[in-house]
């Protein structure tokens, strides 16, 4: 059925996000994402040498492959006046700090060749002049691309669309030469070069309506915006819905990074108040526990984190450095896309036990929209069922899920364990994950939508006993997505139906000769992601 989110998404978002519904599913975040992103740098990657930046990175890119990444994430790859890369000058030069554009070209190839893609980091909202506040070059604009109440004080551009940034010059968006040479920095350089993703610098600086236009003219596999504001943990849910906001803002196109969950950890982690990781309608408090599909996870990043060591780098916002592996307990079993920080895995060791986690969130088959019953949030211990067949904890307090489960990774202050018989690793099983999506199905209130099929799970064709999946956004043709435990190596056939509970509208036949979707389940160990496009009326 159609849903809303607490506090209610706009009226004109609900209009948006119905329209993008009809279009084909185009990036990780449109669909039940099995996605797990790497931030391939920290804040002093910069001052590598001997190699470069980029030269580190395509020395780690097949062992990054080999952990289980699907993304990595670039730093800014542009000229720019600071060596982080974030007071972009000449965009169309791609020489930075980290390298030149062919030491790009090579960790763009090195990812490639080992099956990860590769996602720039986007620094838009603002720029800086080649020799002064607003001489620009490559490309060259006038006062006209700068917004109006721009610092500077000669910027004839229209007022600026969203917050000022001081310390370099607010870019009118809405300018036609700007925008054209920002979809041509990113369809043909950017993309030139071999990236395939976007990660917007500074989303809350520009009307996200922008960042729809440029993901429109790259075609990415992978969007996210960083929209971080100030979080009253006496407010959260305020806090949610300027994330939700932003992803409306973008038609649905592109996600944001879930700050709200990323503070939530802090508090938690630094205060023992893991009550805080619920909401009251006991689904997870963050970004996640409403719109996961669109949300990545965190747990420190270059701006909020240490680099090297607890005592080097930003810090601006950071979980204890003792805590970091609870974090990752948490966005790794959980919704939402995860990322992992790299200096976690290189520079302090925490490689092993971070990919004992991925390894159980692939094996269990955890995608972006996996269902999360949450068992305990209080002072000393959160604990969750995840998927159906993974649970965890975190914190001080004992807790273990009884009978039926193995563990398989645990560490200081988490543990998480496998129900046994799913994915694998238990000497045989009796069910394998499979993620199903579906969109455009165009359901009415007091309709959901079931997979029913030939296996019992989903109902041996009876609707009333099919797999019903969850809601992921609003409006009639949102996108709909579950995981559900299936036989092994067991030749399947299944349609969609959408099902009021006394009547049922199944999807039209197949170009199949039976009329169904059809597909084996895979052998224990592995999953599946049905990525189905459209319902088929």
């Amino acid at each position: 059925m159609s849903r809303f989110i607490p506090c209610l998404v706009s009226a004109a978002g609900f209009a948006m996000l119905a329209q993008a519904g009809t279009a084909q599913a185009a990036t990780q975040q449109a669909q039940a994402s099995s996605a797990i992103l790497v931030q391939g740098f920290h804040w002093n990657s910069a001052n590598a040498t001997s190699p470069n930046w980029y030269g580190v990175l395509s020395s780690k890119a097949s062992d990054l492959g080999s952990m289980g990444f699907t993304h990595v994430w670039f730093p800014p790859p542009s000229d720019a006046a600071s060596k982080e890369g974030y007071l972009p000058r000449q965009l169309n030069v791609l020489n930075s700090s980290y390298g030149s554009e062919t030491d790009l070209k090579n960790a763009i190839n090195a990812f490639s060749n080992s099956g990860v893609k590769v996602v720039a980091d986007v620094v838009i909202n603002h720029r800086v002049g080649t020799s002064n506040w607003a001489d620009f070059t490559n490309p060259s604009w006038g006062s006209y691309a700068v917004t109006s109440n721009d610092e500077w004080g000669q910027g004839t551009g229209a007022a600026d669309s969203g917050d000022g940034y001081g310390a370099a010059r607010d870019l009118d968006h809405s300018n036609s030469v700007v925008q054209g040479d920002l979809k041509s920095w990113l369809s043909s350089r950017l993309k030139g070069v071999g990236f395939s993703g976007i990660r917007y610098d500074y989303s809350k600086g520009y009307a996200p309506s922008y960042a729809k236009v440029y993901h429109d003219a790259m075609a990415p596999d992978f969007c996210v915006g960083e929209v971080w504001t100030d979080l009253n943990y006496s407010n959260v849910d305020a806090h949610r819905q300027q994330l939700i906001n932003y992803i409306d803002g973008t038609g649905g196109t592109c996600g944001v990074f879930d700050f709200t969950t990323k503070g939530l950890l802090n508090q938690a982690l630094s205060y023992n108040e893991y009550g805080r990781l619920r909401d009251g309608s006991s689904k997870p408090a963050g970004g996640i526990g409403w719109w996961a599909q669109k949300m990545v996870t965190f747990v420190d990043n270059h701006d909020t984190g240490p680099s090297e060591n607890c005592n080097v780098g930003q810090r601006h916002w950071p979980v204890p450095c003792d805590k970091v592996m609870q974090g990752y307990a948490y966005v790794l079993t959980h919704p939402g896309i995860p990322s992992v920080y790299y200096p976690h895995i290189y520079d302090w060791n925490l490689k092993a036990a971070i990919k004992a986690l991925m390894d159980v969130r692939k094996a269990q088959g955890i995608t972006s929209t996996s269902a999360v019953s949450i068992q305990r949030a209080e002072n000393g211990l959160y604990a969750a069922i995840v998927n159906g067949n993974t649970a965890m904890k975190i914190g001080g307090t004992d807790w273990n899920p009884g009978t039926g489960w193995t563990l398989a990774a645990s560490g200081s202050g988490y543990a998480v364990w496998k129900k046994t018989g799913t994915g694998g690793g238990d000497g045989g099983c009796t069910s394998v994950p499979v993620s199903f999506s579906i969109n455009n199905a165009n359901t009415t209130f007091g309709q959901d939508l079931y997979v029913v099929g030939n296996q019992t799970v989903l109902g041996s064709w009876t609707p009333a006993n099919g797999f019903k999946l969850t809601i992921q956004g609003t409006g009639a043709n949102a996108t709909w997505s579950g995981t559900a435990q299936l036989p092994p190596s067991t030749a399947t056939q299944y349609k969609y139906v959408k099902w009021n509970g006394s009547t049922a509208v199944w999807e039209s036949n197949q170009a199949t000769s039976s009329g169904n979707r059809e597909f084996t389940t895979p052998a224990c160990g592995g999953s599946a992601t049905r990525s189905d496009g459209g319902f088929k009326h």
